[in-house]
C-alpha cells in the first residue's frame, strides 16, 4: 500500500526527480487528478523513453518517431508502467507540466491545480490489470493526503483539453477504476 509523506513524495515509488517542475500558485490547492495515457516510441512499451523524457534526458539520435520531441519540457507526478511499477518525478505540492491548455470545470490552466498521472499505454489498447490495481492504490494514497480529491475529481486529458488530446483513450475503463475506487477500502 501506498502513503504520501509529509515531503509530498509516494512512499513505495521509485524517484527519479526532473527540474520539469515550479511553483504551484497555491501548493494547497490540489483539486484534481489527470489521467493520462503516454507510450515512447508511439505503441512501445518498456523502452525506458517515457522517463527520460520526463527528465529531459532524450537524445536527440532517439530516432525518427521521437525527432519531434527533442528539447520539449514535459513531466508529470507519476508515472505507471504497463507492469505496475510507479515512478514520481514531482512532488505533489510543486506544478508538474502534464495537462498543456486545459480547462476543468471552468478553470484554466490545470497545471496549477492538479496531479498528472501517466500510464504507459495507448488510446487503443487495453491497460492493464497490474495498473489499474497501482492506479487504485496510488489514488487511495492521495485522497487520504489531500481530502479536496476523491473518485469525482479525476479526468482524462481528453476531458481537461478537448479536440487537443485523445488520452488515455478509448481502451481506458473509467467503469472499472471507479468500482475499484469504491469497493476497495482506503486504509
Amino acid at each position: 500500500m501506498f502513503t504520501v509523506a509529509d515531503d509530498h513524495w509516494l512512499r513505495g515509488a521509485a524517484r527519479r526527480p526532473t527540474a520539469h517542475m515550479n511553483e504551484r500558485p497555491d501548493p494547497a490547492d490540489i483539486s484534481l487528478v489527470v489521467i493520462h495515457g503516454i507510450s515512447l516510441p508511439p505503441g512501445r512499451f518498456g523502452t525506458g523513453c517515457v522517463e527520460r523524457f520526463f527528465c529531459g534526458q532524450l537524445a536527440d539520435s532517439t530516432g525518427e518517431a521521437l525527432a519531434g520531441l527533442a528539447g520539449v519540457r514535459v513531466s508529470s507526478h507519476l508515472f505507471l508502467s504497463r507492469r505496475g511499477s510507479l515512478t514520481q518525478f514531482v512532488p505533489f505540492d510543486r506544478r508538474a507540466w502534464h495537462a498543456g491548455v486545459s480547462c476543468y470545470r471552468g478553470r484554466s490552466n490545470c497545471n496549477d491545480f492538479s496531479i498528472g498521472i501517466e500510464l504507459e499505454g495507448t488510446d487503443e489498447r487495453p491497460y492493464t490489470s497490474s495498473q489499474y490495481r497501482r492506479l487504485t492504490q496510488a489514488l487511495q494514497a492521495l485522497f487520504v493526503r489531500y481530502p479536496t480529491l476523491s473518485a469525482t475529481t479525476i479526468a482524462g486529458h481528453c476531458d481537461i483539453a478537448p479536440g487537443r488530446k485523445t488520452d488515455p483513450g478509448p481502451a481506458f475503463d473509467w467503469r472499472r477504476l471507479r468500482h475499484a475506487l469504491t469497493s476497495t477500502p482506503s486504509h
